[in-house]
């Protein structure tokens, strides 16, 4: 079987993608990494509640605790409108790096599981971040499988979050009347 580096933004959203990669006979492996969910506490939940389904579902884990407010203050003052794209392609480029280092056949993420993420914009910085290390990108739109995931999360007592994971989603989340974007 291929083995797969499969980026896990939180364990409600990795559910259906791991389902299907195992049904298309994928080793999966999954990797956490995600330095800008504010606040930590909401960061350390989404973290906690992998592990427990990684358990539950017997996936590997590769975590990266990194939580680097300063960098994303940076990277966010005065360019509000492009935090997605500069948040996608953190991640994205650290997975397409672990996986040509690790030596995996591919990469994929749970990114593309959302139906309220950019999903073209994360497609391409995937294909753009596997052509550059070297490293297969599955493509696979898994939003066909959010209701079915959302369902099992809540089965399994999961914590669901409300909002994407910076600062800015949160408030966009929480106080509506005030968009950011």
């Amino acid at each position: 079987m291929k083995s797969i580096l499969l980026h896990t933004c939180c364990g409600p959203c990795s559910i259906y993608p791991v389902d299907w990669l195992r049904k298309k006979e994928w080793t999966v492996r999954g990797f956490f990494y995600n330095p800008y969910i504010h606040p930590y506490q909401e960061f350390k939940k989404r973290l906690h509640t992998l592990q427990i389904l990684a358990q539950m579902r017997d996936l590997p884990l590769i975590l990266r605790e990194d939580y680097d407010l300063e960098d994303y203050l940076r990277q966010m003052a005065f360019r509000e409108e492009n935090r997605c794209l500069v948040c996608y392609s953190k991640r994205i480029e650290a997975t397409a790096r672990l996986a040509h280092k690790s030596g995996f056949d591919a990469f994929t993420t749970t990114l593309l599981y959302s139906k309220r993420q950019q999903h073209n914009l994360i497609r391409d910085l995937a294909r753009c971040a596997a052509k550059r290390w070297g490293v297969d990108f599955v493509y696979e739109d898994f939003r066909e499988g959010w209701k079915v995931g959302q369902e099992t999360a809540k089965r399994l007592n999961l914590y669901r979050q409300q909002y994407c994971g910076c600062i800015l989603s949160e408030k966009e989340r929480f106080a509506p009347f005030q968009k950011t974007r």
